[in-house]
């Protein structure tokens, strides 16, 4: 079996290394890394090398008290050694010697005997990866790049070691000594999902990470006492497109949702967080085009919680500026309908800050106006003119680049000079965002010009002088 570009990485743990034999071979510092992780697996660990390192030396004393958990095999290995492991029935093997040589060809003829095979810091060659490890007990979180950048792995683990609680595997414990019970109690799976999820977030699930287990299970009786899966709505921003800007509570939702009406101004990255098992339901809307017409959408967003469905309601933006929210929510009101509301980076801030431009400015704009370019049927824009076109304030312009030209014309017809600045910001905070910067009377020629096409946001006022691109994007 010779190694592969589409190898999959994968770690001992899935494997259930409890009592498995493993083989390291080398006797230095990387061999003792790689034991560590092993030993904590509860497999049955074998290291070849002449000699060890001191760490080593002081693994193998402290496994001594566990029969067969450290075997040392006093010799440097030899091509002819593969032979006898894959006999042996060794689960896998890791090459940590520092002759390369030797580890290359060590791993070419494991791989020949079916043995799965890492060569440390040498991925070519090598059958398996083991990625970045956190461990609270059972609970286990993996880190890989795919052997691309394990320093960068390592990194991540490190940021994530900050966040994990060390009662997430008193907790995991606890949970798992309850589940063939509450399986008996309940047994769509689910009602099972929500109690769990209820007893997490609730009080249970503290007193599950402090270790109290009785206590623990009188808040998981108390929640059994009413099963019922409880709908509601969560109406969520997504921000303006990049997930770096989604907020924690909407990242929480996305995981827990049990289905998601969503359209097509959420970013294809964002739906990349959402829970795999939720049901996604496209609503699709945009200018001109309604797959699910807004009323439909209200009444499916009450039909579904009354299902007792957690319903994610995830939007573009916020849900609060021109994303209809407010209509949604009144007939959730109506309906009776529990609701959260998650605001989101406005796409007026999110856009405007990655394009370096600030929608206030103490010597030109006090003030900043949003609105909505949409058309008529007919083609006419009806606009407060006189309250758009001011000097001392930002305009932004949602859903406006099909008619750019006319609202051009009218800005400048109303008082606006024709080399007022103004901006497009193209599929903004994203990493392929455009920012065209001009003035009313030559943007829309260049906006054609440049192919300039949705989602844009448009920004005029004397702050796009102002425009500093932001080093860190």
């Amino acid at each position: 079996m010779q190694p592969t570009s589409d190898r999959t990485d994968w770690f001992p743990i899935v494997l259930r290394m409890e009592g498995a034999r493993a083989l390291v071979v080398g006797g230095g510092q990387v061999a003792a890394n790689k034991t560590r992780l092993l030993v904590q697996t509860g497999a049955q660990v074998h290291v070849q090398s002449a000699t060890l390192c001191d760490e080593l030396a002081q693994i193998a004393a402290q496994q001594a008290e566990r029969e067969g958990a450290f075997t040392h095999i006093a010799r440097d290995a030899t091509p002819a050694d593969t032979a006898q492991w894959a006999a042996q029935g060794f689960r896998l093997v890791y090459l940590a010697t520092n002759d390369q040589a030797l580890n290359h060809r060590l791993a070419a003829l494991c791989q020949q005997h079916n043995l799965p095979v890492c060569a440390v810091d040498d991925p070519a060659v090598s059958s398996f990866i083991t990625p970045a490890l956190i461990t609270r007990g059972p609970v286990q979180v993996a880190i890989s790049t795919g052997g691309a950048a394990p320093v960068l792995a390592r990194r991540l683990r490190t940021r994530i070691e900050q966040i994990l609680p060390d009662g997430l595997g008193r907790l995991a414990r606890f949970m798992q000594e309850q589940r063939s019970w509450l399986r008996a109690r309940l047994p769509e799976a689910g009602a099972r999902r929500q109690i769990w999820e209820r007893f997490i977030d609730g009080p249970g699930g503290r007193l599950g990470m402090d270790g109290q287990t009785e206590d623990a299970r009188k808040a998981l009786d108390t929640l059994l006492e009413d099963p019922t899966p409880r709908g509601e709505v969560w109406l969520v921003g997504a921000g303006p497109g990049n997930p770096d800007l989604l907020s924690l509570a909407a990242l929480r939702m996305m995981q827990d949702a049990d289905v998601v009406l969503y359209d097509n101004l959420v970013a294809p990255t964002i739906m990349n967080y959402i829970r795999r098992d939720a049901e996604l339901v496209f609503v699709g809307k945009s200018s001109n085009r309604h797959t699910l017409p807004q009323g439909d959408i209200n009444t499916e967003l009450v039909r579904r919680a009354k299902q007792g469905l957690r319903v994610l309601r995830l939007k573009g933006g916020d849900p609060f500026i021109f994303g209809r929210g407010g209509e949604e929510i009144e007939t959730l009101a109506q309906a009776g309908v529990p609701f959260r509301i998650i605001p989101g980076i406005s796409a007026a801030n999110g856009c405007a800050a990655y394009a370096g431009i600030p929608l206030t400015h103490r010597d030109c704009a006090q003030s900043c106006l949003f609105i909505t370019g949409h058309a008529r049927a007919d083609g006419t824009l009806h606009l407060d003119w006189e309250t758009i076109a001011l000097h001392n304030q930002t305009v932004v312009i949602y859903m406006g680049l099909a008619a750019l030209p006319q609202l051009c014309a009218r800005l400048i017809e109303h008082g606006l000079p024709p080399d007022w600045p103004a901006a497009l910001i193209e599929r903004g905070t994203l990493p392929e965002q455009r920012v065209l910067c001009a003035t009313l009377s030559d943007l829309a020629e260049k906006a054609t010009e440049q192919g300039i096409s949705s989602p844009a946001l448009i920004v005029v006022g004397e702050v796009v002088r102002h425009r500093i691109l932001p080093t860190g994007q």
